[in-house]
């Protein structure tokens, strides 16, 4: 039978897919002798089971019911026993962390019945009327689906009616008036009274937790994330410690290292008299753990000595929850902390360093999304914007937008297009769309282990918290900076992530010390430790990686910035991009030519022109590979627009005027011309068999400009891309005039003119019939831009706008397939054309030039099908490397 509960001391850090991170954690530390309050957690397969069939396992409860009693004779109480009642938490813990994105329930077993006696048991009646509102608030909000804000602001009016700070300021008295008050809105909205019964309470907890792995702002948190939707969520049921008795008592989390920025150090936060809620919700602002030294020295160097044993057994950063009650330490949690991208690269150096991982390990520890994070821009020194407030540098980077002050008007203005920063007092899970759509996120409260900071920080988001200066007012949408300096919404700030600084107005922004240094602006020579963690990471991932990474460039300052970010080629030069602007009008005059002579004139204009191009690109390349795709536009970006043109004619004929020079003929030829379709039209290799000259032209100005540079001692490497071939057939005509182009430049200039002729692989058709294509082809790129839209059979530039976010609703699309490939389908495509091209040509080479060869989950597939490179554009080319790497590594 299947086992649903496990006590702490059976399980361990390594069965996370089970008993989730949190359950798998509390279980290692608990058999590591370290002081964990006794529980059980239930296993993310009751919760699979309870999601699939809408009931718990029929063997759930009993088996609750077998480690409850187990605990209580532990702790030598009953739950909710009246005269000195065990309480319990209900925490979610899923394999993957996701703060504050589901629920916990804490004082489960008080009642009317049982405060009495915790007020007798721990000698403080304020203690006991306290945390049985907690319990309400929590269990109300959580359980019974009540509007959290009506106990917030039932909070708000007893501490103002009190005249009181915070609710450290209400007394006994006042607790008791809220729990009442939390009762009373319970039943008001929700029809039931708030349930007395102990078992009854966790029953229905737990059933709390279960759900809410399907709610709103998990599923957002997941789909961001990218954490499948089927794993569910395991429940920890753990003896309540209470930070809640008294100053002696308290709250915190801890980081083993500063997780902002990688430094090594004593960092974290504590909140005296609270719960652990308080300090990740930032009701109140926390003391930094320092503090703790003199307010609890024991408690501080007990829990000093934990968080050194903890860094050495799980050999990374750590996270640590922890609570003292009356000056002893108890440790409710840990796991590998979250961490900014800078973070990241400097502590697994640090690591490295110190001798708990090596190279290889640090090289899966960081991520191409992260290095991407890490070439955003920052903010200029000496900028203008006057500085209005001063908070704690939470999340690093630098925001610029629109003040906001709710999560719906944020995610309105950014699907506009509209950058804004979101101002909270403090954020809570349900703002977690609007933290995605922000830029950056600015709050008044919390400290830099708040939600706010917790969930910018995994996201990649900046953020400031903690900047007390400021008075947030969501309801009139204004915040109050010191001076009287008020903020309205649609008012432009500027937040600086990294110093905890707040701007009105516009900060103009340069370029990341990393963008810096893959310019070759920096140098690695100890001065700035990131520059220095990335490049020993880079270097590493260079040496580790199997496949090349080559860029998709068009002009010769792309094809110079691909050589400095480490492109070991170009494997994608678009020629169409050749034409635009002013040589636009001589790619028309091809196209509508009447007659050899006027085809001849506009391709001897065009020769020139082009050749001049590729000269200066193989230059920029020399001795590195160049992969020059024929022309591939749609035909009608070549031709005025047939209803521009027709209303022209139109208004001309009906209004006596003569029709301009020309444009009735173009009219004609332009209709001929015109597709329904174009993108399944006219354009690939069929312009080129179908447009007398147009193949040769290209072939010759590449051969020519070719032969230039090895005539100047360079050393070109050419290979010319034949795109959207469905047939062998298409590609050997188009090879056969190729060839023949190459030894009539080589016969005229003196020099051979050496090029693979390969295709692009981007119509199923070629991927379903590769190995006839081999037998023509010398190399294969995958266009897996377009071989997504016709395997699915729509338009990326129609469709993302349209119906793409419902699909992400709907689970049918996890991400879309435009970011990270689809490895079902177009994946098999893939597959397919490069086991059959291999089997018919096995020195083939093949690539990917399409933007997923820039996406870190695509690169790790193409790794492991075993491409000889990727590419992408130059700005994605440091990710590609440092995926490319790591995909050997892991692959090892």
């Amino acid at each position: 039978m299947t086992t649903y509960v496990y006590d702490f001391h059976q399980g361990n850090k390594d069965l996370k897919d089970l008993l989730g991170g949190k359950g798998a954690n509390l279980a290692e530390m608990t058999n590591m002798g370290l002081p964990v309050p006794a529980g059980f957690t239930i296993t993310t397969a009751a919760c699979r089971e309870y999601l699939a069939h809408g009931k718990e396992p029929d063997a759930l409860r009993d088996e609750v019911g077998e480690h409850l009693h187990t605990l209580e004779q532990a702790m030598g109480r009953r739950l909710g026993q009246t005269d000195d009642p065990l309480l319990v938490s209900v925490r979610s813990g899923a394999k993957f962390s996701m703060p504050g994105m589901m629920d916990t329930v804490l004082n489960i077993g008080l009642s009317d019945a049982s405060v009495p006696g915790l007020a007798r048991q721990s000698g403080s009646p304020r203690f006991a009327w306290d945390s049985y509102r907690r319990l309400l608030a929590m269990f109300g909000r959580t359980v019974l689906g009540v509007d959290g804000e009506l106990f917030d602001d039932a909070v708000d009016a007893a501490k103002k009616a009190r005249g009181a700070g915070n609710d450290l300021d209400l007394d006994e008295a006042d607790l008791r008036g809220l729990a009442e008050m939390f009762k009373t809105i319970i039943r008001d909205r929700t029809g039931r009274d708030f349930p007395q019964g102990p078992r009854e309470q966790l029953d229905l907890a737990i059933r709390a937790v279960f759900d809410s792995w399907n709610g709103e702002r998990a599923r957002l948190y997941r789909r961001q994330e990218r954490i499948p939707a089927d794993l569910g969520t395991a429940v920890n049921v753990v003896a309540m410690v209470f930070g809640n008795l008294g100053m002696d008592s308290g709250t915190g989390v801890a980081f083993t290292r500063d997780p902002g920025n990688g430094d090594q150090g004593v960092y974290g936060d504590y909140l005296q008299n609270a719960q652990g809620e308080d300090v990740v919700a930032g009701i109140r602002n926390t003391l930094p753990l320092t503090a703790l030294a003199s307010i609890d020295p024991p408690a501080y160097d007990r829990l000093l000595s934990i968080m050194a044993t903890l860094e050495q057994h799980y050999r990374d950063l750590c996270d640590i929850e922890f609570t003292i009650e009356r000056n002893k330490l108890w440790m409710l949690q840990t796991r590998i902390g979250k961490r900014t991208a800078g973070a990241a690269f400097r502590i697994a150096v640090q690591l490295v360093d110190e001798g708990m991982i090596t190279m290889d390990e640090a090289l899966t520890r960081v991520t191409g999304a992260q290095l991407a994070q890490l070439m955003f821009p920052r903010f200029a020194a000496g900028g203008r914007a006057d500085r209005i407030a001063q908070g704690m540098n939470a999340s690093p980077g630098a925001a610029v937008g629109q003040a906001v002050f709710d999560s719906g008007r944020a995610v309105e203005l950014a699907a506009a297009g509209i950058p804004v920063i979101l101002i909270r007092r403090e954020t809570n899970p349900d703002d977690l769309d609007g933290m995605i759509a922000a830029q950056g996120v600015l709050t008044s409260r919390g400290g830099k282990t708040s939600h706010a900071a917790v969930v910018a920080r995994g996201m990649g988001k900046t953020c400031v918290c903690g900047a007390e200066e400021i008075d947030v007012d969501a309801h009139r949408r204004q915040a109050v900076a010191p001076g009287g300096v008020v903020v309205h919404e649609g008012d432009v700030i500027s937040i600086d992530g990294s110093s905890g600084a707040v701007y009105l107005g516009e900060v103009p922004v340069v370029p990341s010390p990393v963008v810096e240094y893959f310019e070759g602006n920096l140098v690695a020579d100890g001065s700035d430790p990131l520059v220095d963690a990335v490049h020993r990471i880079m270097t590493h991932a260079d040496g580790a990686a199997r496949l090349a990474v080559r860029a998709n460039a068009d002009t010769t300052e792309d094809a110079e910035r691909a050589r400095r970010f480490g492109a070991v080629g170009i494997g994608l030069c678009r020629t169409e991009h050749m034409f635009l602007g002013e040589r636009r009008k001589l790619v028309e005059r091809l196209i509508l030519a009447d007659g050899d002579e006027e085809a001849d004139a506009a391709l001897a204009a065009l020769l020139p022109l082009q050749r001049g191009d590729f000269v200066a690109i193989f230059t920029a390349m020399d001795g590195l590979p160049v992969t020059v795709r024929l022309l591939d536009p749609p035909l009608h970006e070549f031709l005025p627009d047939l209803t521009e043109l027709s209303v022209r004619v139109g208004v001309a004929t009906a209004t006596g005027e003569p029709v301009a020079d020309g444009d009735a003929a173009l009219l004609v030829a332009v209709r001929r011309l015109h597709e329904q379709n174009p993108m399944l039209g006219l354009r690939g290799v069929r312009l080129g068999l179908l447009i007398p000259g147009l193949v040769a032209l290209q072939v010759r100005a590449i051969a020519e400009a070719a032969a230039i540079c090895r005539g100047r001692g360079g050393d070109p490497r050419l290979e010319i891309m034949v795109p959207l071939v469905g047939a062998v057939q298409e590609l050997e005509v188009v090879r056969e005039q190729a060839e023949q182009v190459l030894e009539e430049v080589a016969v005229e200039t003196g020099v051979d003119v050496q090029a693979l002729i390969g295709t692009m692989i981007e119509v199923p058709r070629a991927a379903l019939t590769a190995g006839q294509i081999a037998g023509a082809a010398q190399f294969f790129s995958f266009g897996t831009n377009d071989l997504t839209q016709m395997s699915w059979g729509f338009s990326r530039d129609d469709v993302e706008s349209s119906f793409f976010s419902r699909y992400l609703d709907l689970g049918i699309f996890g991400v879309s397939p435009f970011e990270s490939l689809d490895r079902d389908g177009v994946g098999r495509l893939v597959q397919l054309a490069v086991d059959e091209g291999r089997a018919a040509r096995p020195e083939i080479k093949l690539g990917v030039c399409g933007e997923h060869g820039g996406d870190p989950d695509s690169v790790h597939f193409f790794h492991r099908l075993g491409l000889d490179y990727v590419s992408c554009s130059p700005f994605r080319l440091p990710v590609a490397r440092l995926e490319a790497g790591r995909a050997a590594v892991l692959d090892r």
